[in-house]
């Protein structure tokens, strides 16, 4: 799949299938995000990877309907940052490359909002995260059956007339 593809056909996906998502793919979508752009080059990330099924059920439910399905994908992947200038930029950042490399390598995924949450402190103390960081997004993901993957694709989204505007912005 090229680049523009996975972009255009990424869906945030709340079903997945039984199915064990690869060791080495698991690296390489830790690997993307850990290359996502940096204020300063700062890195402040930690990438907490949760296989544990009854780890992945506490945070569905500590998350409550923000983030139920949880429990059901193979992997959960918790993106945390040290509390510095631009943390949220950076950790949405990487965020974001997890979500499209996971599209790249066939996998369902969706963003989790984490900071600023009621249960960010939760999260952070069941996977024994230190005070110092922020919880940035919870991002579960697993293959999904093709069903599935055809129902998101029919999402539609604004036509971009309703969204670009050249030099300034007009009310139309």
């Amino acid at each position: 799949m090229d680049g523009i593809e996975m972009l255009k056909t990424r869906r945030s996906i709340r079903t997945f299938a039984e199915k064990k998502v690869e060791d080495k793919i698991i690296k390489e979508i830790i690997n993307c995000a850990r290359l996502a752009p940096t204020a300063n080059n700062v890195q402040p990330w930690i990438f907490v990877v949760v296989r544990n099924k009854e780890l992945k059920n506490k945070i569905a439910q500590i998350t409550g309907r923000n983030g139920s399905f949880i429990s059901q994908a193979d992997v959960c992947i918790t993106i945390f940052c040290d509390d510095v200038k631009y943390y949220l930029e950076d950790g949405c950042a990487a965020t974001e490359n997890i979500l499209l490399s996971a599209r790249y390598y066939g996998l369902g995924s969706c963003w989790v909002a984490g900071d600023k949450k009621d249960y960010a402190q939760e999260v952070k103390k069941v996977l024994n995260v230190p005070e110092n960081y922020k919880l940035i997004s919870i991002i579960p993901l697993g293959y999904v059956e093709e069903k599935v993957l055809e129902q998101v694709q029919n999402i539609t989204k604004k036509p971009i007339e309703e969204i670009m505007f050249i030099d300034k912005f007009d009310k139309r």
